[in-house]
């Protein structure tokens, strides 16, 4: 082995110790970098955190004004939906009430229309049941 500081079991390597301070000060200033490197990830990991809060809450924001659009849209398709039909049902009634205070007239209206059309069949099969005649027979009134 060789010695290159007098000490026989040097290996060559020169060692220097740091005083306790400077140990103290050099782990402080690991520490501080180590520190300061954290807090700049939390801040912006906060940041990114806010960021998404502001984004949820827009978007909830402009959900519930969705759902409100689409309730006072129901609601007034609704209100449509039961105006028409209610509409409908007052001319519905209005019609079956006229029916039933008339209900004379048209009972009479109808018998009339039936006799009417009794009449024109029996007036059509009267004329098909003559006997063909000729021309002169015809002039004569059927006296020849």
């Amino acid at each position: 082995m060789s010695t290159s500081n007098g000490s026989a079991k040097s290996s060559g390597r020169t060692t220097t110790r740091k005083s306790p301070a400077k140990r103290a000060a050099s782990t402080a200033e690991s520490a501080r970098s180590k520190t300061t490197a954290a807090a700049g990830e939390a801040k912006t990991a906060a940041r990114g955190a806010e960021e998404t809060t502001k984004n949820a809450v827009r978007g909830a924001e402009e959900t519930t004004k969705n759902a409100g659009r689409a309730v006072a849209s129901g609601l007034e398709t609704g209100r449509r939906a039961v105006t028409a039909n209610a509409g409908k049902a007052a001319k519905a009634a209005t019609a079956a009430w006229a029916v039933v205070q008339h209900r004379k007239a048209l009972a009479a209206g109808a018998a009339a229309g039936i006799v009417g059309v009794a009449g024109a069949a029996f007036a059509v099969g009267r004329s098909t049941a003559k006997p063909a005649v000729g021309p002169l027979t015809r002039l004569a009134g059927g006296r020849i």
